[in-house]
């Protein structure tokens, strides 16, 4: 019950790329790139599809990024000829800092740079008739793990059908360095901070209790078949629980024949 990368999933993403570049007359995509997998596997993916010329990698860092990933975001988009630039937060995050309540809150401040970077890449875009790709995986989208109007803040998600686990299998598969692969998955929000730290469990066990709750099994069964700690399935469950709206376009009551959100379909 272990999610795996379906054998055509590159050529069904850059296929979805190029037709959504299409549909919105856009000239080309901006990225926010991390150092890490999921952005450079997104950013490789647009630049198979549409030409390397057309992407635009975008490294917003923050008084706790590191020279690493800086060096690292760098030295790919180089690689497969894209375009590279460097925009700071850290002015914006410390006027931030200078007129909210409780600016020493990690987890809030964090919000508040991923908030920074979408309104960086959304001009970014605005400027040179592009769309955002939003580097968001599947694992991530189910646990709620994204700042709304953040990092989830994106005009398509090209690996938001794609597990943490199946993106790492893309990456082999699409020539993405080794040490992007390998790297401890972190938003780099915080020093020290890891994506699996902060959700209190390994990519490798969240995406097995989420294909199980895509398979519609119970907590019991999912148990069952897995052998982990019910407390861990518990965990995720109430996570994505809690994290609905988080996934939804805003609701709005019925009133009109036909309701954004709700029945009006595109």
């Amino acid at each position: 019950m272990r999610p795996r990368l379906k054998e055509h999933s590159d050529l069904i993403i850059k296929d979805f790329i190029r037709q959504k570049i299409d549909e919105s007359g856009a000239s080309g995509v901006v990225i926010g790139l991390s150092g890490g997998v999921d952005s450079a596997v997104v950013s490789k993916l647009c630049a198979d599809s549409i030409g390397p010329e057309k992407v635009l990698n975008v490294f917003m860092p923050s008084r706790a990024s590191t020279r690493e990933d800086h060096k690292d975001a760098e030295k790919f988009s180089r690689k497969f000829g894209m375009e590279f630039k460097v925009v700071s937060i850290v002015p914006v995050v410390e006027a931030y800092q200078s007129i909210l309540p409780s600016p020493e809150r990690k987890e809030t401040l964090g919000n508040v740079m991923t908030r920074s970077r979408m309104i960086v890449l959304f001009h970014q875009a605005k400027l040179m008739n592009r769309i955002v790709m939003g580097t968001s995986n599947k694992s991530e989208l189910l646990m709620g793990y994204f700042t709304k109007f953040g990092d989830g803040g994106a005009d398509f998600y090209p690996i938001g059908d794609l597990y943490k686990t199946e993106v790492k299998e893309l990456a082999k598969k699409i020539g993405i360095p080794e040490n992007l692969i390998e790297k401890v998955p972190t938003a780099g929000l915080w020093v020290g901070q890891t994506d699996e730290g902060e959700m209190g469990i390994s990519y490798e066990n969240l995406d097995v209790i989420l294909m199980g709750i895509e398979l519609g099994l119970t907590s019991e069964e999912i148990v069952s078949k897995t052998g982990l700690d019910p407390k861990l399935v518990d965990l995720v469950w109430n996570k994505h629980r809690t994290s609905v709206h988080k996934r939804k376009m805003p609701l709005a009551p019925k009133i009109g024949i036909r309701t954004l959100g709700l029945d009006w379909r595109e």
